[in-house]
């Protein structure tokens, strides 16, 4: 009897668009295990308006003045559109269906209905209408969502209240909160969970901060940096054996929380910031801006250079890629590629390790950074190999395959969005089935793609310290 171990990452079929998570016939094997999150019983409380498909089609939530709409990326139709009041603000919850919906002082779980259902040594994947639902935390000037590793914190500004859940548990209508605390002062911060039942935090005040705590599951301080003023942006990078290795931007180069201790990289000058950050926990580098003017004219920095944050040794390699990006132009792709998209109307895709340019895609028209954040520009998210990426001023989206720099697909788009974030129905794409006794080949199992915070994750960022971690405004809000 042996072990059979069927890595599967999900890929952008060209012309096609779905997922090639073709649900497998009926198999002998037993412990199946979903990396990507899916909840185990979720599938058998069917909903009423749930349906059985044999593939999933990534979903694409995008925030525009007025509310939140989902369309269907094969299609693009709309699936559903949801009136909010405020300034809205998407982020990966964590379970890869869901998106945390960020609006006036709450932080909102939105559902995007798509499920992915482990049974046995093969997966059942189902869909229903999207939602916004009523499973909500109060959240003063909402900040930071940073899905890691099963937990995902959510950080208000206005009170420093951290609150920690458990992403599987919003699949069966309920929000499991793990953990409530708080940072000594509010402020503008963030919270990392750790692998090891710990937290990473920011403390500081509305006026200033520099520090950076590890607390452990008691809540000990167990390392802490000083030396990291304005601290804002995170990314979760490859772990070593020691645990978590997570990346933050300072005003005085970035500090990478590693091996139980913090390390500051290197800078030229006295003044370097790398506000937003994307990590991968596939790759040990961090892709992350570059700024290194403390006091810009007309007080927004365009740089063109973008940094490669090495978090093995804490050192960084500058690219120069010749035309300026913002805040919403980071990524990464299925396999750590850098991807940046540039004024100039290209979306650039980098080798991570040597800083080449793999491939130069125009997408959107030349464009600038607007005076406000907060407006619409260009921007992208990455899903199921495929980067995402919107032209407000066009009011279309461009789909493009990470792997060889192709457009595959065009959408027109219904609204002008400002924000956005792409669910496939499991928290990374891909899935680990473990079999025993039973070859069982894979069902079009070829490379692919995982979803972001990057930072995000989105971002998640706002990447993913999710793999979307850090994609949130350069501005202090």
């Amino acid at each position: 009897m042996r072990n059979i171990v069927m890595k599967r990452r999900a890929v952008a079929l060209l012309g096609a668009g779905v997922l090639a998570l073709a649900a497998c016939g009926s198999g002998t094997g037993t412990g199946a295990s979903d990396a990507g999150g899916a909840t185990p019983d979720a599938a058998e409380t069917t909903a009423s308006d749930r349906t059985e498909v044999g593939a999933l089609t990534p979903r694409i939530v995008l925030a525009y003045e007025g509310g939140v709409v989902t369309l269907d990326s094969e299609d693009g139709a709309v699936l559903d559109d949801t009136a909010l009041e405020g300034y809205v603000r998407l982020n990966p919850a964590g379970d890869g269906r869901h998106v945390a919906v960020s609006a006036s002082d709450a932080i909102t779980m939105y559902d995007t209905g798509l499920l992915a259902q482990g049974h046995g040594d093969h997966f059942h994947y189902y869909v229903q209408d999207p939602a916004l639902t009523d499973l909500s935390v109060e959240a003063p000037h909402p900040g930071h969502v940073v899905p890691h590793d099963g937990r995902t914190a959510l950080f208000a500004d206005g009170t420093g209240a951290i609150t920690i859940i458990d992403p599987s548990a919003l699949a069966d209508g309920e929000l499991d909160v793990l953990e409530e605390t708080a940072t000594d002062d509010a402020h503008h911060g963030v919270a990392v969970p750790l692998s090891d039942g710990g937290l990473l935090t920011t403390q500081g005040t509305e006026d200033a901060r520099s520090t950076v705590q590890v607390l452990d599951a008691d809540g000990n301080v167990t390392a802490q940096t000083d030396d990291c003023p304005g601290v804002h942006g995170e990314a979760a990078a490859q772990p070593t054996e020691s645990g978590d290795v997570i990346s933050l931007g300072c005003e005085n180069g970035s500090v990478i929380y590693r091996d139980g201790e913090f390390h500051k990289v290197a800078i030229e000058g006295d003044y370097q910031r790398s506000g937003n950050q994307k990590g991968t926990e596939d790759s040990p580098i961090v892709l992350a801006d570059h700024k290194v003017e403390a006091d810009p004219e007309g007080g927004i920095e365009r740089p063109t250079e973008i940094a490669l944050i090495d978090t093995r040794d804490a050192t960084q390699q500058i690219v120069d890629l010749g035309s300026p990006y913002w805040f919403r132009s980071l990524d990464r792709g299925p396999n750590g590629e850098a991807l940046v998209l540039t004024y100039d109307g290209e979306l650039n895709i980098l080798d991570p390790e040597t800083g080449e340019i793999l491939h130069e895609v125009p997408v959107t028209g030349e464009w600038t950074e607007p005076d406000e954040w907060q407006e619409a520009g260009p921007m992208l998210a990455v899903a199921d190999g495929t980067a995402f990426v919107v032209d407000p001023a066009a009011q279309t989206l461009a789909m493009v395959d990470v792997a060889s720099g192709e457009v595959y697909r065009e959408l027109e788009l219904p609204v002008v969005p400002h924000e956005i974030q792409v669910t496939t129905g499991t928290a990374s794409g891909e899935y680990e089935v473990v079999s025993e006794g039973h070859d069982h080949d894979e069902h079009e199992g070829e490379e692919g793609s995982e979803e972001e915070h990057d930072h995000a994750e989105e971002e998640a960022h706002d990447h993913g310290a999710s793999d979307d971690g850090g994609d949130h405004e350069d501005h202090d809000h």
